[in-house]
């Protein structure tokens, strides 16, 4: 069955580390660094930031000084850049049912499904890394 949206643990360490690497402006992060901070696996986290390294969002540098940092800058990257690396292409319109079509003329849900989707997108394409990087900073 199709979900509203799938927000699995790999696109949440996404999201979560790609905020930690804007806020660190003082060089690379390590997988170690970002692990300890998102209290996550540094195995997972480590094939999260490939993901993120393979669509040129993130790079790494080798090394004892080394670790991954940005690509771009944080007012261009959105949540929904982070997001669709992870999850890829978030869908709007598809039927719940198996097979994605609905048997119906008229949604049974009366489109609440595709404004939720709809919304979720329009949140996560708004924000950019430098929005959360601001926000963050404001509630200190």
């Amino acid at each position: 069955m199709k979900g509203i949206v799938s927000l699995s643990e790999a696109s949440l360490l996404a999201l979560h580390s790609m905020v930690l690497l804007a806020q660190h402006d003082s060089g690379p992060l390590t997988i170690k660094q970002m692990a300890e901070k998102t209290a996550s696996s540094e195995a997972h986290l480590s094939k999260v930031m490939q993901r993120l390294a393979k669509i040129n969002l993130v790079d790494s540098i080798r090394g004892p000084n080394g670790g991954f940092y940005l690509k771009n800058p944080i007012e261009l990257v959105t949540l929904l850049d982070i997001y669709q690396a992870i999850e890829g292409p978030l869908e709007e319109g598809s039927c719940f049912n198996k097979n994605g079509v609905c048997p119906f003329k008229n949604c049974i849900f009366g489109g609440l499904i595709d404004k939720m989707r709809h919304e979720f997108r329009q949140y996560l394409s708004s924000k950019t890394l430098k929005d959360l990087v601001e926000k963050s900073q404001s509630d200190r």
